[in-house]
């Protein structure tokens, strides 16, 4: 089938989550033999940051207003069997309607940040996604499962909403050959709501620990923010070393931005990186959790600064090695991009065309 894909980016994987999530699909929806196009809005950070500028799984266009969108690829939208808008769409609301408009098979919204959606649609900010148009899309796919699948209905009007995790790539994320350089590393872009949390869970615990060595990866931090002088800065990792990242570390640490954690069910894609990856994942707690990993078997979980050190002193190299193991074959097993796919269409076949 052909798949037109309108999302925030596909060519930049600098401080979003986004593009690693949208190389997989359309990687695996070529992979079927499905023709995949994805329309991105040509953007100064990513312009900046382009580490992937042609994709060899997709045809990729960027198109720098609203108007040459709707003047140059009208017909590809028009001739998709499947729609897809993201979130965070630059003129969402407008991109949204638009190809609401257009489109002659199915559309579906695919929300990669439903639990900050549902704080924007509840507040009247309309930054991507107004609650008018929620009711309009054939499927809702939200990266949250749980309660949140109850309030896009019954709040909204989601006619089809449907759990829809991020996924992995197992190509591009496997354990790599490296030697351990740290024994707790985080990736993660800046956030103010995750910050606390980044700080009880390695700030900390590097601070108790001055002999051991930590690592804290990604973009947008303030420059003014202190480290404890066992803490490495590495301003931002392209998706390739992202592999070599996880395998050279013997525990790596997951959070969560709040909203995510407080509505739950909410795994990020960086959650199933590090699992493809091996890694010993040591992560904040959140309702739902233990639908992805088996706490204790596949995940270790910790609260407090002390759980974070008491799991460093306490694990054996062996129980360290078992657990990234087993959180690797559950990602495998059950959420890679292939896996999704197949979702996808099993979606699709019960979805009516325009």
């Amino acid at each position: 089938m052909k798949v037109a894909i309108l999302g925030l980016s596909v060519t930049s994987a600098w401080g979003n989550g986004h593009a690693t999530n949208y190389r997989a699909l359309a990687r695996a929806l070529h992979r079927r033999g499905d023709e995949v196009t994805f329309l991105e809005r040509d953007m100064p950070w990513y312009a900046q940051h382009r580490d992937l500028a042609s994709p060899p799984w997709c045809a990729t266009h960027l198109y720098g207003s609203l108007a040459e969108l709707r003047r140059s690829f009208a017909g590809t939208v028009r001739e998709a069997d499947l729609v897809i808008v993201g979130s965070f769409v630059p003129q969402g609301v407008e991109v949204a309607s638009w190809t609401l408009e257009t489109a002659y098979g199915t559309v579906a919204f695919y929300d990669i940040d439903t639990p900050v959606t549902i704080e924007k649609l509840r507040a009247g900010d309309t930054e991507y996604l107004s609650p008018q148009l929620v009711e309009r899309f054939d499927l809702y796919l939200s990266f949250t499962a749980g309660p949140a699948l109850g309030i896009l209905s019954e709040e909204f009007g989601a006619r089809r909403p449907e759990a829809f995790y991020c996924f992995v790539d197992p190509d591009a994320y496997a354990p790599a050959d490296a030697r351990t350089e740290w024994t707790l590393n985080y990736l993660g872009t800046y956030s103010a709501g995750r910050q606390p949390a980044v700080d009880e869970l390695l700030a900390q615990p590097a601070q108790a620990l001055p002999d051991e060595r930590f690592a804290v990866a990604g973009p947008m931090y303030p420059p003014d923010l202190a480290w404890p002088a066992n803490v490495k800065r590495i301003e931002h990792l392209a998706p390739g070393e992202h592999s070599r990242f996880y395998s050279a570390t013997r525990f790596t640490l997951n959070v969560t931005r709040p909203e995510m954690r407080a509505l739950g069910y909410s795994p990020s894609v960086r959650l199933f990186e590090a699992g493809a990856c091996g890694a010993a994942i040591v992560s904040d707690t959140w309702p739902g959790l233990e639908t992805v990993f088996v706490p204790g078997r596949e995940i270790l979980l910790a609260e407090r600064c002390a759980d974070v050190l008491r799991i460093l002193d306490e694990t054996s190299e062996g129980q360290r090695g078992a657990i990234g193991a087993a959180a690797r074959r559950r990602v495998l097993a059950d959420h890679t991009a292939d896996r999704r796919v197949d979702r996808l269409h099993e979606l699709l076949s019960g979805a009516v065309a325009r």
